[in-house]
């Protein structure tokens, strides 16, 4: 984790608690992201994961590229309407009007292509209702990499991909943003791929660190029973 004292923090929580209803699902939080940071939540389910990925996300949402654990797409919209959607500010009503209806050669070259580095250019023209779970989470990602931002975020981005595939489309992920805030089950790709680690566990963060510190043993005591 590099921090640099004179760069100020993109998302900061100072001895914050987060409450949904009458449960409280984070505890006492703080905790600052920095520009270039490369960070994993880990954790069992029901540690809060989710809750902090959306806490920060809501810090600045226009900023962020962000890839929701359900993926958020829209069933009767095929593959590459559903990428364009993460490009729909870049342009006008009437340009994404005709565009979902007719595309336009340049989008339409753009999202190929990028649909090509996710394995998916075959299911471009199919509407998303017809992929499999694997499929329809790389048009979530390529939605989210269409977005064209520098900070990404992601619930789970890689969950029902196989492991060659998750490895290379986490790669590309890392490659395309310079700041990445990630929940991840798998704990190798968050040690293999991520400089920083914040482990949740109960809504408390028992460990934030660089991710080459964190042991065996506290991997095992954080999702022990």
């Amino acid at each position: 984790m590099t921090r640099q004292p004179d760069c100020a923090p993109l998302f900061a929580l100072h001895q914050q608690s987060l409450r949904k209803g009458r449960h409280e699902v984070l505890r006492n939080l703080s905790l600052a992201i920095y520009p270039g940071e490369k960070v994993a939540l880990i954790g069992p389910s029901g540690a809060g994961k989710s809750s902090l990925l959306e806490w920060l996300y809501e810090q600045q949402p226009q900023q962020i590229a962000l890839c929701p654990q359900q993926g958020g797409l829209v069933d009767i919209l095929s593959s590459y309407q559903n990428m364009f959607m993460g490009g729909l500010e870049r342009h006008g009503l009437l340009y994404n009007l005709m565009n979902l209806l007719r595309p336009w050669t340049q989008s339409k070259q753009d999202i190929s292509r990028l649909a090509a580095e996710l394995g998916i250019a075959d299911q471009l023209w199919k509407s998303v209702d017809k992929l499999s779970g694997g499929q329809r989470q790389r048009v979530a990602i390529g939605r989210a990499l269409y977005r064209r931002q520098a900070i990404f975020f992601g619930d789970e981005p890689v969950s029902a991909l196989d492991p060659v595939q998750a490895e290379a489309v986490l790669q590309l992920l890392i490659e395309r943003h310079d700041t990445l805030v990630v929940s991840l089950h798998n704990r190798r790709l968050a040690l293999d791929h991520f400089d920083r680690v914040i482990a949740l566990k109960n809504g408390d963060i028992t460990y934030d660190g660089p991710a080459c510190e964190l042991t065996a043993e506290m991997l095992d005591s954080l999702y022990a029973v």
